[in-house]
């Protein structure tokens, strides 16, 4: 009789993560994790705490305490696996304005560890997939907010992470290109990529993810599978959490 396999490990584990700043709390005990091929809605009001979990999740910061681990490994004895295993596209994406299109993604390439046929390979791939090749010349400072969107995801795509983080990725995104792109993030938890959504846009969660997660002044209040029929009910559930948190505050 054949052993049963070992459970593979989560794409993502956050255990007990605490980060402050300005002297305090942001992010606080925050326990999550994350599978192969799920989509989680990071939900919160502005200030809950998002950007700074994501930041700490791609590497950006390290928490004050509590572990990260990215597929079974611990992200502080394992820094690289920010290079190999994670994507990430932060609010606004950073881009240098003299570097073209092609070069950026050239550069962040090289840095994901891309090289000679393999890397050209994959600048092909993903301007193909989101549509940049007419602007593949042009400098980065000339780009439309949407444009320069599409290339700071293009950037975070192109080594094919095993974990995609996304700030507020539709910012700036005209209502063809959101759609485009939640296509997009359908199709990358097909075919195994782990993702996860931030935004304050109850629309955008019930569009794309499979659970949702829900932060309010740095602490997990609701963690729970979406399903397509539970936009009212999440609606509520937001706004009963951040309006109790408003009036413990008075």
């Amino acid at each position: 009789m054949n052993a049963p396999k070992p459970a593979s490990p989560h794409i993502l584990q956050l255990e007990e993560v605490t980060r402050h700043r300005a002297g305090r709390p942001a992010v606080s005990n925050l326990s999550l994790q994350l599978e192969a091929g799920q989509v989680l809605g990071l939900l919160g009001v502005n200030g809950a705490g998002k950007s700074t979990t994501l930041a700490m999740i791609a590497g950006a910061l390290t928490p004050d305490s509590g572990v990260i681990r990215i597929q079974g490994n611990d992200f502080l004895e394992h820094p690289e696996l920010a290079r190999s295993a994670i994507g990430w596209l932060p609010e606004g994406a950073p881009l240098w304005p003299e570097l073209t299109v092609r070069e950026h993604l050239l550069a962040h390439g090289r840095l994901r560890g891309l090289k000679g046929a393999n890397l050209n390979q994959a600048c092909d791939a993903i301007i193909q997939k989101l549509e940049l090749n007419d602007l593949q010349r042009r400098l980065a400072g000339v780009l439309s907010q949407g444009q320069r969107q599409r290339l700071g995801l293009a950037c975070a795509l192109l080594h094919r992470p095993a974990l995609l983080v996304l700030d507020e990725p539709a910012n700036a995104l005209d209502p063809v290109q959101v759609v485009a792109l939640r296509n997009l993030l359908r199709e990358l938890a097909a075919n195994g990529t782990a993702v996860i959504l931030s935004t304050h846009q109850l629309t955008e969660v019930t569009a794309v993810c499979d659970r949702v997660a829900i932060l309010h002044e740095g602490r997990l209040r609701h963690d729970a599978p979406l399903h397509a029929d539970q936009h009212e009910v999440l609606e509520k559930t937001f706004f009963d959490i951040a309006m109790a948190g408003r009036a413990q505050a008075a």
